[in-house]
């Protein structure tokens, strides 16, 4: 991979905030590695960061079910269990197909350009291209979508699953085959969306989410 990969995130206002951001891209990208004791001394010397913020990045990421609390014993980050993958599709296939519609329905004016030059970004896609702007591209149209709910707590869900599922993808990632076509795939996803068609939106997104779990299966 020719450059680190860059894990959206929610926006840091404090320390805190921007101690979460950076933990949890790690783990995400299993830079932490899945099941590890976790060490706050550590995580210190690494990002610069004083005991209180990592200690309160890491309650949030526990809230997550990134970061496992066990007394006594310590923090560990949370394993990657394959087996969490249908239940993770099913959860997506109901929340991003009603994000999907919902996107279509509520899109603003200022949506509808973010859409548009998501659209004209994959059509810029050549063979070739690195797997880090790949994955970014997906992490921002899923992240758009889910702003154009304009609904917080489903956004905020939604962006919850979406770091468990990409957690999976990086397990799989020198597998998976067609990277660059599955996020092709999105094109007719944002049309939809930007054609305020929530019925054409639903049902791409369905295909796109159905096609993610097998993809990845055939690949574990």
């Amino acid at each position: 991979m020719s450059q680190a990969i860059h894990i959206l995130s929610r926006q840091a206002s404090s320390l805190s905030e921007e101690a979460y951001s950076r933990i949890r891209s790690m783990i995400i990208t299993l830079e932490l590695v899945p099941g590890s004791l976790i060490s706050e001394s550590d995580l210190m010397a690494k990002l610069g960061f004083g005991r209180t913020p990592i200690r309160e990045a890491l309650r949030s990421l526990a809230t997550e079910k990134l970061v496992e609390v066990y007394p006594r014993r310590g923090m560990f980050v949370s394993s990657v269990d394959v087996q969490n993958l249908s239940a993770l599709s099913e959860i997506r296939a109901v929340l991003e197909i009603k994000a999907a519609e919902l996107a279509a329905e509520r899109s603003t004016p200022a949506d509808h350009l973010i859409t548009k030059a998501l659209i004209t970004e994959i059509n810029g896609i050549k063979g070739g291209l690195d797997m880090a702007r790949l994955i970014g591209l997906d992490q921002r149209i899923h992240h758009h979508i889910y702003q154009c709910t304009h609904n917080e707590f489903l956004a905020a869900a939604l962006d919850n699953y979406y770091a468990h599922a990409l957690r999976i993808w990086f397990l799989a990632l020198d597998r998976v085959a067609g990277l660059a076509a599955a996020i092709i795939e999105h094109r007719a996803l944002l049309e939809a969306i930007s054609d305020s068609d929530s019925k054409a939106a639903g049902k791409a997104m369905r295909e796109h989410v159905e096609g993610f779990e097998a993809s990845i299966r055939k690949s574990l």
